[in-house]
Protein backbone atom coordinates (compact mmCIF):
# COMPACT_ATOMS: atom_id res chain seq x y z
CA UNK A 1 0.00 0.00 0.00
CA UNK A 2 2.84 2.38 0.76
CA UNK A 3 4.40 1.71 -2.64
CA UNK A 4 1.11 2.34 -4.45
CA UNK A 5 0.54 5.56 -2.51
CA UNK A 6 4.02 6.84 -3.36
CA UNK A 7 3.51 6.04 -7.05
CA UNK A 8 0.30 8.05 -7.11
CA UNK A 9 2.19 11.06 -5.79
CA UNK A 10 4.76 10.91 -8.62
CA UNK A 11 4.24 13.34 -11.46
CA UNK A 12 2.92 12.04 -14.77
CA UNK A 13 3.15 13.58 -18.22
CA UNK A 14 1.75 12.99 -21.68
CA UNK A 15 4.32 12.22 -24.36
CA UNK A 16 4.31 12.29 -28.16
CA UNK A 17 6.95 10.62 -30.31
CA UNK A 18 6.79 11.96 -33.84
CA UNK A 19 8.45 12.79 -37.14
CA UNK A 20 8.45 16.38 -38.43
CA UNK A 21 8.72 17.43 -42.10
CA UNK A 22 11.55 19.75 -43.11
CA UNK A 23 10.83 23.44 -42.57
CA UNK A 24 9.84 24.55 -46.08
CA UNK A 25 7.42 21.64 -46.48
CA UNK A 26 6.10 22.19 -42.96
CA UNK A 27 5.49 25.87 -43.76
CA UNK A 28 3.48 24.87 -46.85
CA UNK A 29 1.32 22.55 -44.76
CA UNK A 30 0.83 25.27 -42.14
CA UNK A 31 -0.53 27.51 -44.93
CA UNK A 32 -3.05 24.79 -45.82
CA UNK A 33 -4.09 24.46 -42.18
CA UNK A 34 -4.53 28.24 -41.95
CA UNK A 35 -6.63 28.21 -45.11
CA UNK A 36 -8.85 25.50 -43.62
CA UNK A 37 -9.24 27.53 -40.44
CA UNK A 38 -10.10 30.72 -42.32
CA UNK A 39 -12.70 29.03 -44.50
CA UNK A 40 -14.23 26.48 -42.13
CA UNK A 41 -13.52 28.07 -38.73
CA UNK A 42 -11.89 24.97 -37.27
CA UNK A 43 -9.61 26.01 -34.41
CA UNK A 44 -7.97 22.57 -34.33
CA UNK A 45 -6.62 23.22 -37.83
CA UNK A 46 -4.23 25.90 -36.62
CA UNK A 47 -3.14 24.19 -33.41
CA UNK A 48 0.10 22.24 -33.46
CA UNK A 49 2.84 21.96 -36.04
CA UNK A 50 2.64 19.51 -38.97
CA UNK A 51 3.78 16.13 -37.71
CA UNK A 52 3.45 12.38 -38.12
CA UNK A 53 2.73 10.85 -34.73
CA UNK A 54 4.37 7.49 -34.00
CA UNK A 55 3.38 6.91 -30.37
CA UNK A 56 1.25 8.73 -27.80
CA UNK A 57 1.56 7.69 -24.14
CA UNK A 58 1.29 8.77 -20.52
CA UNK A 59 4.05 7.83 -18.08
CA UNK A 60 5.66 8.83 -14.80
CA UNK A 61 8.37 11.40 -15.48
CA UNK A 62 10.79 9.32 -13.39
CA UNK A 63 10.85 6.85 -16.31
CA UNK A 64 11.93 9.53 -18.76
CA UNK A 65 15.70 8.90 -18.65
CA UNK A 66 15.21 5.19 -19.31
CA UNK A 67 12.77 5.92 -22.14
CA UNK A 68 15.20 8.35 -23.74
CA UNK A 69 18.03 5.82 -23.55
CA UNK A 70 15.89 3.14 -25.18
CA UNK A 71 14.81 5.48 -27.98
CA UNK A 72 18.44 6.50 -28.56
CA UNK A 73 19.35 2.85 -28.96
CA UNK A 74 16.50 2.25 -31.41
CA UNK A 75 17.32 5.35 -33.47
CA UNK A 76 20.99 4.34 -33.81
CA UNK A 77 20.02 1.28 -35.82
CA UNK A 78 17.54 3.04 -38.11
CA UNK A 79 18.52 4.45 -41.48
CA UNK A 80 17.00 7.75 -42.69
CA UNK A 81 14.14 7.17 -45.14
CA UNK A 82 12.04 9.15 -47.58
CA UNK A 83 8.49 10.13 -46.63
CA UNK A 84 6.14 10.72 -49.58
CA UNK A 85 3.00 12.77 -48.92
CA UNK A 86 0.26 12.59 -51.56
CA UNK A 87 -3.23 14.16 -51.66
CA UNK A 88 -5.82 13.93 -48.89
CA UNK A 89 -7.77 11.38 -46.90
CA UNK A 90 -10.33 11.51 -44.11
CA UNK A 91 -11.84 9.79 -41.11
CA UNK A 92 -15.58 10.32 -41.45
CA UNK A 93 -16.87 12.47 -40.00
CA UNK A 94 -14.26 14.30 -37.96
CA UNK A 95 -10.73 14.43 -39.49
CA UNK A 96 -9.07 15.47 -42.75
CA UNK A 97 -5.42 14.60 -43.33
CA UNK A 98 -2.63 14.27 -45.89
CA UNK A 99 -2.00 10.71 -47.08
CA UNK A 100 1.38 9.07 -46.52
CA UNK A 101 2.42 6.74 -49.35
CA UNK A 102 5.63 5.50 -47.69
CA UNK A 103 3.82 3.84 -44.80
CA UNK A 104 5.92 0.62 -44.61
CA UNK A 105 9.02 2.52 -43.41
CA UNK A 106 7.08 4.26 -40.66
CA UNK A 107 5.17 1.13 -39.72
CA UNK A 108 8.44 -0.78 -39.38
CA UNK A 109 9.79 1.91 -37.04
CA UNK A 110 6.62 1.92 -34.93
CA UNK A 111 6.62 -1.88 -34.67
CA UNK A 112 10.25 -1.82 -33.50
CA UNK A 113 9.39 0.74 -30.82
CA UNK A 114 6.37 -1.35 -29.84
CA UNK A 115 8.48 -4.50 -29.52
CA UNK A 116 11.47 -2.99 -27.73
CA UNK A 117 10.00 -0.17 -25.63
CA UNK A 118 6.38 -1.03 -24.87
CA UNK A 119 7.15 -2.07 -21.29
CA UNK A 120 8.71 1.31 -20.54
CA UNK A 121 5.87 3.26 -22.15
CA UNK A 122 2.98 1.44 -20.47
CA UNK A 123 1.72 3.25 -17.37
CA UNK A 124 -0.75 0.54 -16.32
CA UNK A 125 -2.95 -2.21 -17.71
CA UNK A 126 -5.67 0.36 -18.30
CA UNK A 127 -3.38 3.06 -19.68
CA UNK A 128 -1.34 1.64 -22.52
CA UNK A 129 0.67 3.50 -25.17
CA UNK A 130 -1.10 4.20 -28.46
CA UNK A 131 1.07 3.06 -31.37
CA UNK A 132 0.05 4.63 -34.70
CA UNK A 133 0.37 1.82 -37.24
CA UNK A 134 -1.65 3.66 -39.91
CA UNK A 135 0.25 6.98 -40.07
CA UNK A 136 -1.13 10.21 -41.50
CA UNK A 137 -0.52 13.96 -41.25
CA UNK A 138 -3.48 15.90 -39.84
CA UNK A 139 -4.90 19.03 -41.48
CA UNK A 140 -7.93 19.38 -39.18
CA UNK A 141 -9.53 17.16 -36.54
CA UNK A 142 -12.51 17.10 -34.18
CA UNK A 143 -14.57 18.71 -36.93
CA UNK A 144 -18.25 19.46 -36.60
CA UNK A 145 -20.44 17.64 -39.15
CA UNK A 146 -20.81 20.70 -41.42
CA UNK A 147 -17.07 21.46 -41.25
CA UNK A 148 -16.21 17.91 -42.25
CA UNK A 149 -18.81 17.65 -45.01
CA UNK A 150 -17.94 20.95 -46.66
CA UNK A 151 -14.21 20.62 -46.03
CA UNK A 152 -13.99 17.09 -47.38
CA UNK A 153 -16.09 18.01 -50.44
CA UNK A 154 -13.36 20.53 -51.28
CA UNK A 155 -10.22 18.65 -50.18
CA UNK A 156 -11.20 15.33 -51.75
CA UNK A 157 -10.82 17.12 -55.09
CA UNK A 158 -7.58 18.92 -54.23
CA UNK A 159 -4.06 17.69 -54.89
CA UNK A 160 -0.98 17.74 -52.73
CA UNK A 161 2.48 16.26 -53.19
CA UNK A 162 5.59 16.54 -51.06
CA UNK A 163 8.64 14.49 -50.08
CA UNK A 164 11.20 14.77 -47.32
CA UNK A 165 13.90 12.66 -45.72
CA UNK A 166 13.07 11.58 -42.18
CA UNK A 167 16.42 11.52 -40.41
CA UNK A 168 15.20 11.76 -36.82
CA UNK A 169 12.25 11.42 -34.47
CA UNK A 170 11.33 13.83 -31.69
CA UNK A 171 9.97 13.21 -28.20
CA UNK A 172 7.65 15.89 -26.79
CA UNK A 173 6.18 16.20 -23.29
CA UNK A 174 3.40 18.19 -21.65
CA UNK A 175 1.58 18.24 -18.30
CA UNK A 176 -1.58 16.18 -18.02
CA UNK A 177 -3.47 19.41 -17.33
CA UNK A 178 -2.73 20.45 -20.90
CA UNK A 179 -0.69 23.33 -22.23
CA UNK A 180 2.00 23.30 -24.90
CA UNK A 181 4.26 20.38 -25.66
CA UNK A 182 7.96 20.90 -24.98
CA UNK A 183 10.75 19.05 -26.77
CA UNK A 184 12.52 16.46 -24.63
CA UNK A 185 15.01 15.09 -27.15
CA UNK A 186 15.66 14.59 -30.86
CA UNK A 187 16.83 11.11 -31.84
CA UNK A 188 18.92 10.94 -35.03
CA UNK A 189 18.63 7.92 -37.35
CA UNK A 190 22.24 6.82 -37.86
CA UNK A 191 22.07 3.35 -39.47
CA UNK A 192 24.82 1.87 -37.26
CA UNK A 193 23.34 -1.36 -35.87
CA UNK A 194 26.64 -2.61 -34.43
CA UNK A 195 26.82 0.33 -32.06
CA UNK A 196 23.13 0.04 -31.29
CA UNK A 197 23.54 -3.58 -30.27
CA UNK A 198 26.55 -2.74 -28.14
CA UNK A 199 24.61 0.08 -26.43
CA UNK A 200 21.99 -2.36 -25.21
CA UNK A 201 24.62 -4.20 -23.20
CA UNK A 202 25.37 -1.27 -20.93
Amino acid sequence: MQINSSLKELSKAEYLLLIQPRKDLSDSIVDIKKYFYDKYKSEKAIRGKPQITLVNFVQYTTFEDRIRQKLRTISLSRAPFQVHLQDYGSFPSHTIFINILSRPFIQSLVKTIQTEAQGLLKLSAGNRPHFILEPYLTIARKLKPWQYEQGWLEFSNRNFSGKFIANNMVLLRRDLEGGKYEQVERFEFQDIPAIAKQATLF
